[in-house]
């Protein structure tokens, strides 16, 4: 057994591949029997084909950059050909015959799929704990939220399965759990990666997928792997001047960074996550970098009603296929599902248009904030971990949410305090990562921070469209200079 194998990132695991030390059958035979040991207590993963991964990489793997290296997909977006994908939903259970773009240039990477990660139903919450896979729990502390949606995979990487794991974010979800895990993660720019052949867009252009990872370098090289045009795609981007692997290796010019307290969604912030905000710019400027305190003008209130608008009808929409093309019994999802694909149902299209141009008015905010500065500084989470049940709704507001769906008075209820009540707890806790997704920049949460108790928080850093050269530069150097914060390897 090679009992080195959580110690290395995904590059390091590949050189060593390269250079023949270890095996791809190795490399397999650590990660499952590291998910053998550890999965039982953080349920991190909900399916596994460990023997078709074993012929695979008898058969021999790709030579790509990634080859031998084990990974593990989000079960949500990512198609694998003959494999179940359930959505963290009981009223899901597909088996598609074809692999999505992105699943095919993993691939093309080398990298040697052999499980599927945990994920809140349809990815629609932040917090994984879904109810017919049961919760993921945080390494770092059993019986605490991964975050979500991508919280298995993010458990997959700070608990050592594997140094690298496919995620998704439409409103945080690559950076929320990387926060509460402690691992990196990185939201592209919008149409970075490609999303077919399902998808053009999804969530009117707010999700994007990548990777949770324990490296920058290993961030950097997969969206090397993953990223570019896509035939038929809605968007085809400007290209990087080189590798974003070679971005993480070098250090950035003295950047002119604005720093943001202010949650953009009403909701409290730890003091101790403030203290690591303010921890992250003295460091920064000891960097050499210039740090000025900026907020940007948006209209807080009128950004999560906007949100719960656009989602609530990509819900709707969401159901509707899947039970027209596949037959799903969507009675089967959960109460807070149906609620959203009430109101979702509920508003008109107008309504719709109204919130893609509330989002557009934020574009204009957002980019206004790098007329003068090259990134903006904010927290990824306004606290760290909280335990199990304390974000999905209660039983009383399931039945509170049953009651409205039958009822049908989704545009009466957006008029109420009920909304707010309901909403505010869970986007309370997106309240700095939203605007990434919004905006459809990119960004990226850094693990630099944790309480006085242990448990990590991330600092999130956002930059302008198709900057991700810059963040790789900074993270990179923050890697190097300051060090992340240590993963639960041991445990």
């Amino acid at each position: 057994m090679f009992r080195e194998y959580s110690r290395y990132d995904a590059t390091g695991l590949a050189a060593l591949h390269r250079a023949g030390d270890v095996s791809a059958e190795e490399l397999l035979a650590a990660a499952a029997a590291r998910m053998t040991e550890v999965n039982p207590r953080i349920n991190a993963v909900v399916h596994s084909f460990v023997e078709r991964a074993a012929k695979q990489a008898r058969a021999g793997l790709p030579d790509g950059p990634f080859q031998g290296v084990p990974f593990v997909l989000k079960d949500l977006m990512a198609m694998f050909a003959d494999e179940p994908i359930c959505m963290g939903s009981r009223a899901v259970n597909l088996r598609p015959n074809y692999d999505s773009e992105i699943v095919k240039r993993y691939k093309a990477a080398g990298l040697n799929i052999f499980a599927k990660t945990n994920t809140p139903e349809f990815g629609l919450i932040i917090t994984t704990e879904p109810k017919r896979f049961g919760p993921a729990h945080n390494p770092h502390r059993a019986g605490y939220s991964t975050g979500g949606s991508s919280g298995g995979s993010a458990a997959a990487v700070a608990s050592g399965i594997v140094p690298v794991a496919h995620g998704g974010d439409g409103g945080g979800s690559i950076r929320f759990p990387a926060s509460w895990c402690g691992v990196f993660g990185l939201k592209p720019s919008r149409g970075r990666n490609p999303m077919g052949p399902d998808l053009g867009e999804d969530w009117q252009g707010a999700v994007a997928e990548h990777v949770l990872s324990r490296s920058v370098r290993d961030s950097a090289a997969m969206l090397d792997c993953s990223s570019g045009a896509e035939l038929g795609a809605p968007y085809d981007i400007r290209q990087p001047s080189g590798r974003f692997v070679d971005a993480a290796a070098r250090d950035p010019k003295p950047l002119r960074i604005a720093l943001s307290r202010k949650p953009l969604v009403p909701t409290d912030v730890d003091p101790e996550v403030l203290a690591g905000l303010d921890k992250t710019a003295e460091r920064l400027a000891a960097l050499g970098h210039h740090i000025d305190e900026v907020e940007p003008a948006i209209d807080s209130d009128q950004l999560w009603r906007d949100f719960i608008v656009v989602v609530s009808a990509e819900v709707a929409g969401l159901l509707r296929r899947l039970q027209r093309d596949y037959g799903c019994d969507i009675h089967q999802v959960e109460p807070a599902t149906k609620n959203l694909a009430m109101l979702g149902r509920s508003f008109s299209a107008a309504d719709l248009v109204a919130a893609r141009y509330g989002w557009h008015q934020i574009q204009r905010a957002a980019g206004d904030m790098f007329r003068e500065h090259d990134m903006v500084l904010c927290p990824t989470t306004p606290t760290a971990a909280v335990p199990h049940g304390s974000l999905p709704p209660s039983r009383w507001e399931e039945l509170q949410m049953l009651a409205s769906h039958r009822l049908n008075i989704g545009r009466l209820l957006m008029r109420t305090p009920l909304v707010a009540q309901m909403a505010l707890p869970v986007l309370g806790k997106m309240a700095y990562t939203l605007l990434g997704n919004i905006a459809g920049l990119p960004c990226m949460s850094v693990p630099l921070c944790k309480t006085a108790d242990g448990m990590p928080f991330g600092m999130q850093f956002i930059a302008g469209m198709c900057q991700e050269e810059r963040l790789f530069c900074l993270a990179g150097q923050l890697e190097r200079e300051l060090g992340f914060t240590d993963l639960p390897l041991n445990t």
